[in-house]
């Protein structure tokens, strides 16, 4: 069996340089590929030094919304160089977030359609990031050029009526180990209507963790002395999806993979 990881974020510093550790954990759980997110400039460098250290890594390259404050003059020039320089390598994380308390709005859109057209110059996918800007992110992307192999959503929180106009402009959406959690019952029920062909999978770790029933490989950022999320837990994941799906574990992992692959190459 072999399992696809949509997005997380190895690179963060609350893994402690534990990254070699988690990786051999990840790969152990037949863990196949991950899409590691960069979020800023001050993080690409790291994200394409795991993709060159480990196979398993697919590196990605945007501005996230929560640092727009951090740009310099020459973020394009640096993002086009990051994904000129590194093979395999997408956009994202990307977005609009209308949700994060004192979060500036203005400029997101700018740079977030900056970063969609570049994805959809080279053709490569996008890892798009929204929280409470849902009707603009479809007007978004409906107006604008978008990559013709499509683009993630990813830890999608929309409602269940937009599943349809998402898919036909092109989109995935991936499920995280967080909506496993009992309160999360809305976000369960979206799941079990998006068309399998649509459906992916992700930790978004160190993020979103799973309740602690489900937590196969807990994690502690030993700085914050903080609980969180390991990328092995994507097996736990699988599992809890295809719960929710009613199917086997063993057919969501296969059509998860012509998913991953259709999208990201």
């Amino acid at each position: 069996m072999r399992l696809y990881d949509a997005h997380n974020h190895l690179q963060d510093d609350r893994f402690g340089n534990r990254q070699a550790e988690l990786v051999a954990a990840a790969e152990a759980k037949c863990v196949t590929r991950m899409v590691v997110n960069g979020s800023c400039e001050s993080d690409w460098a790291q994200v394409q030094e795991l993709a060159k250290k480990f196979v398993i890594v697919q590196p990605s390259f945007g501005y996230h919304p929560w640092y727009l404050n951090e740009r310099t003059e020459r973020w394009r020039e640096e993002l086009v160089r990051y994904l000129d320089s590194t093979p395999n390598a997408v956009v994202g994380e990307i977005g609009l977030d209308r949700w994060k308390p004192e979060l500036p709005y203005e400029g997101q859109e700018e740079t977030f359609v900056w970063q969609l057209r570049l994805a959809a110059e080279r053709d490569i996918a996008a890892s798009i990031h929204c929280l409470q800007a849902w009707g603009r992110m479809v007007e978004l992307l409906r107006t604008e050029p978008r990559p013709k192999r499509g683009f993630l959503l990813h830890s999608y929180g929309g409602s269940a009526e937009l599943i349809a106009p998402m898919a036909k402009l092109g989109a995935y959406f991936s499920f995280p180990g967080y909506y496993l959690h009992e309160r999360k019952e809305r976000q369960r029920e979206v799941f079990r209507q998006i068309p399998l062909e649509r459906l992916l999978v992700e930790t978004d770790a160190p993020d979103q963790s799973l309740p602690d029933a489900l937590n196969q490989h807990p994690l502690t950022d030993m700085a914050r002395g903080k609980a969180i999320n390991h990328p092995a837990n994507l097996r736990a994941v699988y599992e809890g999806l295809a719960q929710v799906r009613g199917m086997a574990m063993e057919d969501l992992a296969t059509q998860v993979e012509e998913n991953f692959k259709r999208l990201f190459g």
